[in-house]
């Protein structure tokens, strides 16, 4: 039987990186931590994610708009 060896994947690192740096911004715009994780792995577009925020929507309405 032939193990393969692992094999380094720059995308998934690259993929982390990305999503560690939305969970910073959330986490500094105010957002909860689980609301923040929960919008850092989706989709949701950070930039308004951080606009509706600043405007006075609930994290929780937030997220069920973006996600």
């Amino acid at each position: 039987m032939t193990v393969a060896p692992l094999v380094h994947r720059p995308r998934a690192a690259a993929s982390e990186a990305v999503e560690a740096w939305r969970l910073h911004v959330l986490l500094q715009a105010g957002y909860p931590l689980k609301v923040a994780e929960r919008l850092a792995r989706s989709d949701a577009d950070l930039h308004r994610a951080v606009a509706m925020f600043n405007q006075g929507c609930a994290p929780s309405m937030a997220e069920r708009i973006l996600v």
